[in-house]
């Protein structure tokens, strides 16, 4: 990272994130707060909506291209919080809390707090301070990424099915009196707040090795030397988190650590640059993505990549720093099943050009040319290529030549710090300093020239987009600008030159303050929740009607 830094239709879409991605994208099964999953409100349990991470509530019938404008549009509310709002919050339209069923609104915010608000009038249901007597959230680490305080950075992960209620996890950095740091992943009943599991765990790991921070041929994970910026991702019953470092301050390695969900044990450790340094997972607060059959997919950062390869194509220290990585989950293990990394990967490295600033995508399954089923997914970083990879055939390592599904040099005409959107045979990305910009998806191939794009562009860090729609009807794309005071779009998702609203349209009435850098929109039943440094802006109708 910069040392600077500073074809499915839309329901049949829905369905196969139900069928293949775990708990963190299907409906509830019956519990105490469920309804029948035909009528199931739509619910966002973790990062950009779904595993495959494509940004998309498909189930939003209020908020339509005709109503959303500045006469009848803007910000409708207003929950404060004590600290920054980094994390991307979650919604659950029912749970019952003092005796009735609520749709709740949970934020994590940089001061170790995480709350539990009335999604619709911003009431704390509950609130808790995930630090242990005598502790405070980190320091910023001689580190400018996240200030003043490191607390809860990542977005946590909600499983509907452990618990009476539901469990949220998620990950808190602390400091002791002593100043010794702790990361510690918590789970927490949505409904009370109580900690479940004998929580919170203590996270601590080790990989064989002799890379950065390694002692007698194993790496040792140092909680002071990382953070969790990365949103969780919960897959087929284990929680796995990843890691960066603060800035680009040695040593540190890149960490992937699962926990089972419903006890909190362990559940798989990999270092993917085990014998080398640096390859921190850092995605721009982007959740790893996951596929059918149990697959990882995530860009990983600049650090050391061995070009020697064995017969298998893999590098023969088993570093993969700077790679577009697949892991495979099972019998408690982690493993490199795949991967693609570009054949200037080294030299993206050592000018920090890496790809992992930004996060992957899992597309839907396509059909090409031929009408054959193909298997994609696609991710930027800050060399400005958009990278399309076959998730079944990722490409490898091949000094000369990139053989991947397909390459698009001049996609983003700048540095990706964030996400695509995925919606309706588009890819929507926003990179630094650039419109927010539309990609056709025809024959499984994406179009090499964007077929619509904003009239304004968003200044560092870009934007990582959200879509809503009502199927494949009513399709809007959000976007936040990470300016002073910050401004929420909302586009026509056939067109992005037709701007529906900006927050700056109506003046002081939807002002929400400075922006906040990795924001990204979450859209539920008609309202809009963007976080911000001291709290969550809600936008909505204004005049919502019965």
């Amino acid at each position: 990272m910069p040392r600077n830094l500073h074809s499915l239709p839309a329901y049949g879409f829905m369905a196969a994130l139900a069928a293949v991605l775990g708990s963190a994208a299907r409906a509830a099964p019956p519990r105490a707060h469920s309804v029948h999953p035909v009528s199931f409100p739509f619910h966002v349990f973790t990062y950009h909506d779904n595993n495959l991470r494509t940004g998309a509530d498909l189930r939003e019938t209020r908020l339509t291209p005709k109503d959303v404008n500045v006469r009848s549009f803007g910000k409708v509310g207003f929950f404060p919080t004590d600290g920054k709002v980094d994390a991307e919050p979650l919604y659950d339209p029912a749970v019952r809390i003092h005796g009735r069923s609520q749709p709740v609104l949970y934020v994590a915010t940089e001061e170790d707090r995480l709350y539990a608000f009335n999604a619709v009038n911003g009431q704390i249901l509950w609130k808790d301070i995930l630090l242990k007597p005598g502790e405070t959230p980190s320091g910023p680490r001689h580190c400018n990424q996240v200030v003043p305080v490191i607390g809860i950075t990542s977005t946590p992960v909600i499983d509907p099915r452990v618990g009476p209620h539901g469990t949220l996890f998620t990950v808190a950095m602390s400091k002791n009196r002593e100043g010794r740091h702790e990361q510690r992943l918590y789970a927490l009943d949505l409904a009370t707040g109580a900690e479940r599991a004998g929580g919170p765990v203590t996270i601590r790991a080790s990989f064989p090795g002799n890379g950065a921070g390694s002692v007698d041929g194993r790496v040792i994970f140092n909680p002071a030397q990382y953070k969790e910026r990365a949103g969780l991702l919960l897959l087929h019953g284990v929680v796995y988190t990843s890691w960066a470092s603060h800035c680009d301050h040695p040593p540190y390695t890149g960490w992937v650590i699962g926990y089972e969900a419903r006890t909190l044990k362990q559940d798989g450790v990999i270092d993917v640059t085990p014998n080398g340094n640096d390859g921190g997972i850092w995605s721009s607060g982007a959740g790893p993505a996951a596929g059918p059959g149990g697959h990882i997919y995530f860009l990983d950062g600049n650090g050391s990549f061995d070009p020697h390869l064995d017969h298998r194509g893999f590098p023969r220290d088993h570093d993969f720093g700077n790679a577009f990585i697949r892991l495979t989950a099972g019998n408690g293990h982690l493993r490199v099943s795949d991967y693609f990394n570009m054949d200037n990967t080294r030299a993206e490295s050592r000018a920090d050009l890496d790809f992992g600033s930004g996060g992957a995508l899992v597309l839907p399954t396509l059909r090409d040319a031929r009408g054959q089923p193909v298997e994609l997914a696609l991710g930027a970083g800050k060399d400005g290529i958009l990278y399309v990879v076959n998730r079944n055939h990722m490409g490898h390592f091949h000094p000369r030549e990139n053989r991947i599904w397909q390459e698009i040099p001049d996609a983003l005409h700048g540095p990706e710090f964030g996400m695509p959107a995925y919606f309706d045979h588009r890819v929507y990305l926003g990179a630094v300093g650039q419109p927010l910009r539309a990609f056709r998806i025809h024959d499984a191939r994406i179009s090499e020239q964007a077929v619509s794009q904003s009239r304004n562009r968003f200044v560092y860090p870009g934007t990582t987009p959200s879509v809503s729609a009502d199927g494949e009807h009513h399709g809007i794309v959000w976007a936040v600008e990470n300016t002073d005071p910050a401004i929420l779009y909302a586009y026509r998702a056939a067109d992005l030159q037709d701007l529906l609203y900006s927050s700056r349209q109506a003046g002081r009435r939807d002002a929400f303050g400075p922006g906040n850098k990795f924001i990204t929109p979450l859209i539920a039943r008609g309202r809009v929740y963007v976080g911000t440094q001291d709290g969550v802006a809600v936008f909505g109708l204004l005049d919502p009607g019965p």
